[in-house]
C-alpha cells in the first residue's frame, strides 16, 4: 500500500482528504499536524483522535515553533515587515513553515505521496505546491479539494455516505491562529465594504485602564517585557495576553493574491505590530540614515517574496544576512502606553543612541561645527543643483 503524507488541520477539507485518499484511493494516510504557536495540548489531542477516527493509519504533531521564530519570525522583526503597510504576514509565514515540516516528515516515511486540502482559490495551494515540489521532488501532490472543486456541503454529504457523520452548522468566523498573530474570515471579508463585528474577533476588548509598558531589546530581539527577562518567544505571548484584551492589533489586510486576485482578511495581531513599531522606533535612534534606508528597501522584497511562497529562494539567506548585520546596535529599552483601541510609543533608552548631546541638539545648538563650515558644506552639497540651473536658466521648456 502506497503511503501519502497529509497535512491535517482537523477540518472539514483535510477530514474529507482522510476519507477520500484511504477509501476511494487506496492509500495508506499518515497525518501530521504543524503546530506554529496557534494550538493547545487539548487541541492538539482532539485533532489526533479525530484523524484516527476519519481513518489515518497515523498521527502526530510536529511542533516548529522555536524554528518559525528563529528562522523567519525575527528576520520579519529585523525588517519591521508590514505587507502594504498593515499586515504581519501571520498566515503568510506560518503557511511555509507548515509546508517545510510536512516535505521533511514526508520524505521521513518514505511516503510516495503528500497531500494538502487548500482549495483552488486562495493562496495556501501554491505556497505548499512550490515548497513540496522543491524539498519533495520525487512525492506526487494530492490535491482533492482543489481538484474536485468541492463545496462544503458536497464534502459533508460525501463523508455522511461513508458512515461518518459531520456538523453540517457553519462556523460564522474561520479562525486561524499562530504565533504571529490570528486571522478571521467571514461573510464580511468576500466584500470590500463591511467592518468585522465585535463578536467577530478571538479576543474581546474589555480592558479600559491605560498602563505603560517596557520591551527590551538586544541585537534587533525581544528579550524582556516589563523588565523581566524572557525568550523572544515568551516576551510574544505575554505581550499579546497583555495586549488584545485591549483590541490593540485589529484590522483588515486588502492585498494582492499570488493568483492574481484581491483578497481581504482579518486579523488580531497586537503583539506583532507593537513589537515591530517599538522595534522600529528604537532603529530610528541607533542606526545611520543608509542603513535604515537600504532595510527598507531588502525588508520590502523580503516579505512580498516571503508572503508568495518563495521563502526557499537563496537570495532570501542573502537578505536575512544584511538584516542580522543590521542589528548589532539595536539594544535598549522601549516605553510603550497601551490604551483600548490603542497604543502610544513614548520614547526610548539605549547607550547607542546617536541622539546624543554631545554632538548638538537640533534646532537649538551645535558643538561640532561652526556657521563658517556650514556654510562651505552647503554650497558644496548643492554645487550640481546649482550648476544644472545656471546652465538651463535661459533655455525654454519648449526647445
Amino acid at each position: 500500500m502506497k503511503k501519502v503524507l497529509l497535512a491535517y488541520s482537523g477540518g472539514l477539507d483535510t477530514s474529507y482528504c482522510i476519507v477520500y485518499l484511504s477509501q476511494d484511493l487506496g492509500y495508506e494516510v499518515h497525518a501530521v499536524t504543524v503546530d506554529t504557536g496557534g494550538f493547545s495540548a487539548s487541541e492538539l489531542e482532539q485533532t489526533g483522535i479525530r484523524a484516527r477516527q476519519m481513518g489515518a493509519a497515523s498521527w502526530k504533531a510536529v511542533e516548529v515553533v522555536p524554528a518559525y521564530y528563529r528562522d523567519c519570525l525575527r528576520f520579519l522583526l529585523f525588517g519591521n515587515v508590514l505587507k502594504n503597510n498593515t499586515y504581519p504576514l501571520s498566515v503568510s509565514a506560518e503557511r511555509v513553515f507548515q509546508a517545510v515540516a510536512i516535505a521533511r516528515a514526508a520524505r521521513a516515511i518514505g511516503a510516495q505521496a503528500i497531500a494538502h486540502g487548500s482549495t483552488g482559490a486562495g493562496n495556501d495551494q501554491v505556497r505548499f505546491d512550490m515548497i513540496f515540489q522543491s524539498l519533495a521532488p520525487e512525492a506526487e501532490i494530492i490535491t482533492p479539494i482543489r481538484d474536485q472543486q468541492l463545496s462544503r456541503e458536497q464534502e459533508i454529504a460525501y463523508l455522511q455516505a461513508k458512515g461518518i457523520a459531520m456538523d453540517s452548522s457553519k462556523a460564522a468566523y474561520s479562525i486561524n491562529q499562530g504565533l504571529w498573530g490570528t486571522s478571521v474570515g467571514g461573510r464580511e471579508t468576500l466584500g470590500s465594504r463591511l467592518p468585522l463585528p465585535e463578536e467577530a474577533w478571538p479576543v474581546q476588548a474589555t480592558a479600559t485602564r491605560p498602563q505603560e509598558i517596557t520591551l527590551t531589546f538586544t541585537q534587533g530581539e525581544p528579550t524582556a517585557l516589563n523588565g523581566q527577562e524572557m525568550t523572544p518567544v515568551a516576551v510574544i505571548r505575554a505581550l499579546e495576553t497583555l495586549a488584545a484584551p485591549y483590541g490593540i492589533g485589529r484590522d483588515i489586510h486588502v492585498g494582492d493574491t499570488i493568483i492574481g486576485i484581491k483578497g481581504r482578511v482579518g486579523f488580531q495581531a497586537a503583539a506583532p505590530l507593537i513589537l515591530i513599531k517599538a522595534h522600529e522606533l528604537l532603529e530610528k535612534h541607533v542606526l545611520t540614515k543608509w542603513q535604515i534606508y537600504h532595510k527598507q528597501q531588502l525588508a520590502l522584497f523580503y516579505g512580498n517574496w516571503l508572503h508568495e511562497g518563495q521563502f526557499l529562494d537563496p537570495a532570501m539567506r542573502d537578505i536575512e544576512a544584511f538584516l542580522l548585520s543590521s542589528q548589532q546596535q539595536v539594544s535598549g529599552t522601549v516605553h510603550v502606553q497601551l490604551h483600548p483601541g490603542r497604543y502610544q510609543l513614548l520614547g526610548i533608552a539605549s547607550p547607542h543612541d546617536l541622539m546624543n548631546s554631545r554632538f548638538g541638539a537640533y534646532g537649538e545648538m551645535n558643538t561640532g561645527w561652526t556657521g563658517e563650515d556650514v556654510r562651505g558644506f552647503a554650497r558644496i552639497f548643492g554645487n550640481q543643483n546649482r550648476i544644472f540651473h545656471a546652465v538651463n536658466s535661459n533655455i525654454s521648456h519648449h526647445d
